[in-house]
């Protein structure tokens, strides 16, 4: 209700009243889905290109993130240590639907990404009469920011994150005696895969999700610098398990940017506090 009383409260001549603000926000959303529709049928009538290129391109042998980390890995000395070997995937399915309803989610999720700075945009656009004009460029740069953030975190997620993690579990193995095969199907191959570069995504908006805690009083600069040690320490644990080499350096590249994150959260935490004499 504080929104609307904001909206209300303007000196202009266009108030509305509180279904009419509904009625406005239900045609953003209709928008914004709309949006992410077109971007989905384009992503399903492209299917050879977004699965065959994208989605089981951390399948081949020549995706970029192997030869880069490869190369990366000689040019430091380490040798091979940093080259993986990818084994010949073959992706099973269980039921007759599970192709066609992978498709379909794919799809949905390709449009989701793709069309995130419309969502956004669509969102400003509803909130923009209850800001006031020295506000409306702040919350410009706060679309541009959120989607360039959310886009890093998936190109994070599917370079990096998952091709690592990927690789590490389908070689996982709890015994030596090789009892145990392992027969990916299709379904859990596409579950992981969504799922990581979709969390990678949003994991990358922390920064955002800081500034509006910060401004909410809910947390402080000085409680981020006081269990920095201990989000360190999270972030390496993670980044051990999921890297598939050994090596340091290998950790290092999923680790870094992480904690960079981190660092980049607690600064904006320090500039919010100090730009709104918050304390």
């Amino acid at each position: 209700m504080a929104f609307f009383d904001s909206v209300k409260n303007k000196s202009n001549s266009s108030q509305m009243s509180f279904l009419q603000h509904i009625e406005a926000f239900r045609w953003h959303l209709v928008r914004s889905a709309a949006f992410i529709l077109i971007f989905s049928i384009i992503a399903f009538c492209y299917n050879d290109f977004v699965f065959d290129t994208i989605i089981f391109g951390p399948l081949k042998q020549d995706f970029i993130s192997y030869r880069t980390l490869c190369l990366l890995g000689q040019k430091i000395g380490a040798g091979d240590i940093m080259c993986m070997i990818i084994k010949p995937a073959h992706l099973q399915t269980l039921s007759a639907s599970e192709q066609f309803f992978n498709h379909m989610w794919i799809s949905f999720l390709s449009g989701i990404i793709i069309g995130f700075p419309f969502i956004l945009w669509e969102l400003w656009k509803f909130i923009r009469p209850a800001l006031k004009n020295k506000e409306i460029g702040p919350v410009k740069t706060f679309i541009f920011i959120a989607s360039v953030l959310f886009l890093i975190g998936v190109f994070f997620g599917y370079f990096l994150l998952f091709p690592m993690s990927y690789n590490f579990l389908i070689n996982y193995q709890v015994s030596s005696s090789g009892i145990v095969q392992t027969q990916n199907t299709f379904d859990d191959y596409i579950s992981l895969i969504s799922t990581m570069t979709l969390v990678a995504g949003i994991i990358f908006e922390m920064p955002i999700l800081v500034y509006f805690l910060t401004r909410m009083g809910l947390i402080t600069p000085s409680f981020m610098r006081k269990y920095r040690k201990h989000a360190l320490v999270i972030i390496l644990i993670t980044a051990a398990i999921i890297t598939p080499s050994p090596d340091v350096t290998s950790q290092m590249i999923v680790a870094v940017p992480m904690y960079l994150l981190y660092e980049i959260s607690v600064f904006i935490s320090v500039w919010v506090i100090k730009k709104h004499k918050l304390i």
